[in-house]
């Protein structure tokens, strides 16, 4: 008596593994990347208006600043160090669950001082990129708030003094001090995607913008 062939069961199952494993080395490799490589980010709050907006989503080069463990932000590769008018992505020092975004201003060395809302790094008046705007005319002395006048201040070795581009309605190192190089993620460096929820649109001349 013949026995009947169970190869349509077979094949199934061997189909089955091989999707599987086809889904686990795609998980594996996507985790490789957003751990060390690029990792995609929303942009939540106007801090950096002009230059990114509520609703940009962007991308972060993991890898220019060096590979770092991502459990105890010890470096593994080292890269280059962040430089003047980098946008940078970072874990926040008061609350280490959540992420921030903002543009470094000062290194470990240099001098910050603020007078009357205008930067100045080791006494030179800082360039201002494009997209930083000032939306209130008022000026608070530095005795009351450190917003529009502070300093001088040293930014320590392994440190960076970081503000955001919207300068009168960001929470950053002018209130809260400095980011340790450890704690920084990577470089924001183009906008994949913009959505504008008072429109409920998307921004479609935002899409590709490269961010400086």
């Amino acid at each position: 008596m013949k026995i009947q062939d169970n190869y349509p069961e077979n094949k199934i199952v061997r189909l089955t593994k091989e999707y599987a494993q086809a889904i686990l080395i795609a998980l594996v490799i996507a985790l490789f990347v957003r751990t060390f490589v690029v990792q995609a980010f929303k942009i939540p709050s106007g801090s950096m208006i002009k230059t990114l907006l509520v609703g940009d989503h962007i991308l972060v080069n993991k890898f220019i600043y060096g590979v770092k463990n991502p459990f105890n932000r010890s470096t593994i590769i080292s890269g280059n160090s962040p430089d003047h008018g980098d946008v940078i992505v970072f874990i926040f020092p008061l609350d280490r669950k959540k992420d921030f975004i903002k543009r470094v201003i000062g290194v470990g060395g240099d001098t910050i001082k603020i007078v009357n809302k205008k930067v100045y790094v080791n006494g030179k008046l800082y360039k201002e990129p494009p997209g930083v705007q000032h939306t209130d005319p008022n000026i608070i002395p530095g005795n009351i708030q450190p917003r529009d006048n502070m300093g001088p201040i040293k930014v320590p070795p392994g440190k960076l003094f970081v503000m955001g581009d919207n300068r009168d309605q960001s929470f950053d190192s002018r209130f809260w001090g400095f980011v340790p190089l450890k704690d920084v993620k990577g470089k924001a460096f183009i906008i994949y995607w913009s959505w504008d929820s008072e429109r409920f649109a998307p921004r479609l001349d935002r899409m590709g913008k490269w961010i400086e």
